[in-house]
């Protein structure tokens, strides 16, 4: 059993990882920190943690976390991952895994001359349907794809992460809070890398300096076209599709982990095919399979290597918004 420390306590640990961990089968969490000590207290006595620390640093040192959970704000990644990585810890890093390629390169070299685990927590790819829409694509049951198309949205005015809009923090908008589970999974299922991209974006006055939503339209190495579009504007919702030359899949709210998805399958002169999958084990899912990593199990399905190359993606995308023009997207070493 895989003891996980928890670094940076909130609102996703809250909603996503607690319930996750509780249906886990290989793992537990021991302990929590929070930035505020009565904080991290309140939280490890209501979901009974047993150790609470106000540090990075103080979490790791403990004999009883065999494997550190960076959770906070995304400018801080860097720094806990390091932490995580100097006390040789094995570390699941959120997305995005941080606020540069620059930086997430240095985190990869640094578990790699350390010997350290380092995962991503891109927990679509733990999922039911991204599952079933990999698995049929590369059957080739919609002949060769031509377009992926997926939407990411949510409402994010008063959200309670209120860092979103903080450019110092959290380094862009939905391009990066969300953006980056869209082209994580579109490359999973595709089995394909996105090597250029183009971006526009659009900004109002509670977006403060990120963007409020934006498309980015994407080229894959083999020549499929996709399109992603983001949005901190617009209720909940993340459909995904893909359009080959002998059919098509979709599913509405296709990465949600709240409910079942419908997949449809649809073929020229053939009736819709429907399947229901859900997506309530995506969590427990993740850290189980980072609970193997840990003990040489299994290799973790998405290492730093993956989280530095979408990283790539994201800067190629801010990139964009900026020069106006379609940007290369740099392969990772």
């Amino acid at each position: 059993m895989v003891r996980f420390g928890i670094v940076g306590f909130g609102l996703h640990a809250v909603r996503r990882l607690m319930p996750g961990f509780a249906l886990a089968q290989r793992c537990s969490v021991t302990a929590l920190s929070s930035r505020e000590m009565d904080k991290a207290r309140e939280s490890a006595k209501k979901y009974k943690i047993p150790l609470a620390f106000d540090s990075t640093a103080e979490l790791c040192q403990s004999n009883q976390v065999d494997a550190v959970l960076v959770t906070t704000p995304n400018a801080l990644h860097f720094s806990d991952v390091l932490t995580a990585i100097q006390h040789n810890k094995p570390v699941l890093c959120e997305k995005p895994m941080a606020m540069n390629a620059t930086e997430c390169r240095q985190m990869v070299e640094a578990a790699r001359s350390a010997g350290i685990l380092l995962g991503v927590a891109h927990v679509f790819r733990f999922e039911d349907s991204t599952a079933r829409l990999r698995e049929r694509v590369a059957k080739g049951q919609i002949g060769r794809p031509i377009f992926a198309r997926a939407e990411f949205s949510y409402l994010g005015k008063a959200h309670a992460r209120t860092w979103l809009t903080n450019a110092a923090i959290a380094g862009g908008g939905p391009i990066g809070d969300v953006g980056v589970h869209c082209v994580d999974a579109m490359q999973y299922i595709l089995q394909d890398q996105i090597v250029r991209v183009g971006a526009r974006g659009m900004w109002d006055k509670e977006s403060g300096g990120v963007e409020a939503a934006a498309v980015l339209a994407l080229e894959f190495a083999s020549g499929t076209l996709g399109s992603v579009m983001v949005s901190m504007r617009a209720d909940y919702r993340t459909p995904i599709e893909f359009v080959g030359d002998e059919g098509s899949l979709r599913a509405d709210d296709g990465l949600t982990v709240d409910r079942p998805i419908s997949l449809e399958w649809r073929r020229p002169g053939k009736p819709l095919e429907t399947e229901e999958v859900s997506n309530r084990l995506a969590y427990a899912r993740q850290v189980d399979a980072f609970a193997d990593a840990v003990e040489g199990k299994a290799p973790f399905p998405v290492p730093g290597e993956q989280g530095w190359q979408n990283q790539e993606i994201l800067d190629a995308a801010f990139r964009s918004l900026k020069s106006a023009r379609i940007e290369d997207v740099l392969r990772v070493a």
